[in-house]
């Protein structure tokens, strides 16, 4: 679902590039930072790049596939506050979508090593719901419960943006590889109720993110594509308390919108207060934006 792995240009992010944002990211109060990718995992300098975000007093969460858990075990117990692993479904449904047999029961065995070195690790999951998992959320949950995850989380399936490395967006013959047709969209409207009823104990408790009512938003937005429906934006203040910095320095308000400024000959401070930065987030209404309103994967933070 993320393309930014088929970047060519080789670039990463590098720890000589954060020293000089030390002083903004102390007046601006940052809190936490989410290593995400392409896979964050594969970064050489990862141990440099968390020992400066560990001595500024932030929290790390790591978002990856998992692949590399295994090998990176100590290096993630050292650094990382939290993780978020991309998990598909049970184990054959996980390995079909990512094309790589046998790695399922790869992630379960960095799991296990990354908690032999800290046992109250926090490692979550999240699913992105599409086409090949739609009828599988009971046992994506089930399977979640075996890797003895903290916590899982559900979210439709990204099929109109230009986010991730989908420069002009995903050609329709693309869109119908994860997209559901209206069987499977009946399919998945039965697997959500479903999915209540078997696990209410479980969205009571947080195991599921998600509650009952953002579960069925699932599948309203994949009914929204499927008939040409106007969507409706998420409740999300993503924009005014966070950013989403890229590894050629520019800044985006999330991920889903463009570029604002550039941190390249800018600190980290004078990006995000720069005037087209300053003029986005005064001028957007999230209500009525039109990527907004095809969102899947909002922000909504409350101190």
């Amino acid at each position: 679902m993320c393309d930014i792995w088929k970047r060519k240009d080789g670039l990463a992010l590098h720890a000589s590039d954060l020293d000089r944002h030390r002083q903004s990211i102390r007046t601006l109060g940052v809190k936490q930072v989410v290593l995400t990718g392409g896979e964050p995992l594969m970064n050489s300098e990862l141990d440099t790049i968390c020992q400066f975000f560990r001595e500024l007093s932030i929290r790390i969460t790591l978002l990856t596939t998992g692949r590399l858990l295994l090998q990176k075990a100590q290096t993630v117990a050292t650094w990382i506050d939290d993780i978020i692993i991309s998990i598909d479904g049970p184990a054959d449904i996980h390995d079909q979508i990512r094309r790589v047999p046998g790695l399922f029961a790869s992630i379960q065995k960095g799991i296990d090593a990354v908690r032999s070195h800290r046992p109250e690790m926090q490692i979550c999951c999240r699913t992105t719901v599409q086409k090949l998992n739609c009828a599988h959320l009971r046992a994506t949950v089930r399977a979640a419960k075996y890797l003895q995850l903290n916590s899982i989380s559900f979210l439709p399936a990204d099929l109109s943006s230009e986010a991730f490395n989908r420069e002009g967006g995903w050609t329709k013959n693309r869109q119908s590889e994860i997209a559901l047709t209206e069987y499977e969209l009946c399919t998945l409207e039965d697997e959500i109720e479903n999915l209540i009823t078997t696990y209410q104990e479980e969205i009571n408790a947080g195991f599921i993110v998600e509650n009952s009512a953002k579960l069925r938003r699932i599948a309203d937005r994949f009914r929204e594509y499927l008939y040409n429906l106007p969507p409706k934006s998420p409740q999300c203040n993503a924009p005014w308390v966070s950013a989403v910095i890229d590894v050629d320095g520019s800044i985006r308000p999330c991920f889903f919108h463009a570029a604002v400024s550039n941190t390249s000959h800018l600190t980290l401070h004078e990006a995000i207060n720069s005037e087209a930065a300053l003029n986005f987030r005064s001028t957007l209404d999230v209500a009525s934006n039109a990527i907004c309103q095809r969102c899947v994967c909002s922000l909504n933070y409350r101190q």
